[in-house]
């Protein structure tokens, strides 16, 4: 209580005039936490004991009109001094923090929700594909934010002929924040650049380069190296008989042994992209064999060009067809969970072996790197999920396998994306403000 009594002493309210004394208890009880009252904005507390305004009708807080006294006009002179000045250096310091503080407060939260947004949108489509259905992308296109910060500060006065008079001040502060967003559908040459094209083989550069594993990007991204095979048939709807992969598979492996020991080298020189392998390393001539024997390379040489044109194939060359992003969306909606009521009702095609045995998709290089989930409940430890068909379809947050194929996949999408020139129309909605 004494310390509550000093700070009772040392309040604006106090020192303006506006009470003499009052209940430290009841004064404590309105307040709530002192630390709180302390540490926090002049501003905010002076809201927060807004209403201790009013004066207490006993003691030295209402003196009589009847003897003379007059303490309301003394607190009306003695007020502005304090509880003004006061009221102008909380709002001026609101202003001045507004900006930094809406930054640190609206950033982070719009990168997260258009993330969160991006990620689900691209699991749905993927999903869509398994199901035979329509993909669409509706991009985000532009943020605005407008924030606003007004306040008001007053006093209200009774006066009562015969009674006691009251004064009580007041204050208000109020903050809006609308924000506008623009959505623009993806459709056009917009999409035939984006989605339908091949890949271009200067993207799959950058990625090797960047710090990608090889078996990961060639896995996902070239359909057909020479006379190799990587599920061709998976970069459409789902297959009815299972496609071709095994070779590749072998090709993927021996290539990740040479990367890691640093003994290939992707390389653009001149208008050339070049394929460079050491065969040096006695204890890797396994893998350097199989590659030579998988792609039919002259062992002569060492260095290969990276082109497209199957029509020009050659020994000292790597011929290759990139798949499309859309391409490729279809070849991981093959690693999409369905339902066993959705695969009874003949919703999905189940792919055979030459057996007429159910085909494993997860033996493929996308198989093993990629796998969606799907449940009848909401997920508890999803990465990204969706809500589909009645259920949930989700990756699995330790699953960093496909987390990093999901990653990879928005890479290579935004790279294409950032190829196109942006075209209306767009949408645009403005949000309600809160």
């Amino acid at each position: 209580l004494d310390e509550a009594a000093a700070i009772l002493k040392a309040d604006p309210f106090f020192i303006a005039g506006v009470w003499r004394e009052t209940n430290v208890q009841e004064y404590k009880g309105v307040v709530g936490s002192w630390s709180a009252a302390k540490a926090g904005n002049p501003w905010l507390s002076a809201v927060a004991r807004a209403p201790l305004a009013r004066p207490r009708k006993r003691g030295k807080v209402i003196e009589s009109r009847a003897a003379g006294r007059r303490p309301l006009a003394m607190a009306l002179r003695n007020l502005p001094a304090g509880f003004v000045l006061m009221a102008t250096a909380g709002l001026a310091g609101c202003q001045s923090t507004l900006g930094p503080q809406a930054i640190e407060r609206t950033h982070p939260a719009y990168n997260e929700a258009i993330i969160a947004s991006e990620n689900e949108q691209m699991l749905q489509n993927i999903v869509r594909l398994r199901y035979r259905d329509v993909a669409f992308f509706l991009e985000i296109g532009s943020v605005t934010a407008s924030l606003s910060l007004r306040a008001n500060a007053g006093v209200d006065a009774n006066v009562q002929l015969g009674g006691g008079d009251s004064l009580s001040p007041n204050t208000g502060v109020s903050y809006s924040d609308n924000p506008t967003i623009s959505y623009r559908p993806l459709k056009g040459q917009e999409l035939l650049k984006s989605i339908l094209s091949p890949l271009e083989l200067e993207s799959i550069l950058v990625l090797t380069r960047s710090g990608w594993d090889i078996s990961r990007v060639f896995g996902l991204c070239i359909e057909r190296i020479n006379d190799l095979y990587n599920a061709p048939t998976a970069s459409g709807p789902t297959p009815k008989m299972a496609p071709k992969y095994e070779k590749f598979n072998q090709l993927l492996q021996s290539l990740r042994a040479l990367q890691s020991r640093q003994l290939i080298e992707i390389e653009k020189l001149d208008d050339d992209i070049v394929v460079e392998l050491r065969v040096d390393a006695q204890e890797l001539n396994h893998d350097i064999d199989q590659i030579y024997a998988l792609l039919q390379l002259d062992r002569n040489a060492t260095a290969f060009s990276l082109n497209t044109n199957f029509l020009a194939k050659t020994a000292r060359r790597w011929t290759v067809r990139p798949r499309s992003v859309n391409g490729l969306l279809y070849y991981l909606s093959q690693h999409v969970e369905v339902p066993r009521q959705h695969q009874s009702a003949g919703l999905v095609t189940t792919t055979l072996t030459k057996n007429e045995r159910s085909f494993d998709w997860g033996r493929t290089p996308a198989g093993r790197l990629f796998h969606v989930r799907t449940s009848d409940k909401p997920p508890a430890n999803a990465y990204v999920a969706t809500h589909y068909r009645g259920h949930w379809f989700y990756i699995e947050d330790r699953d960093l396998q496909s987390k990093s194929t999901f990653m990879l996949l928005r890479q290579l999408f935004d790279l294409q994306a950032g190829q196109t020139v942006s075209q209306g129309p767009t949408l645009t909605l403005p949000v309600g403000a809160r």
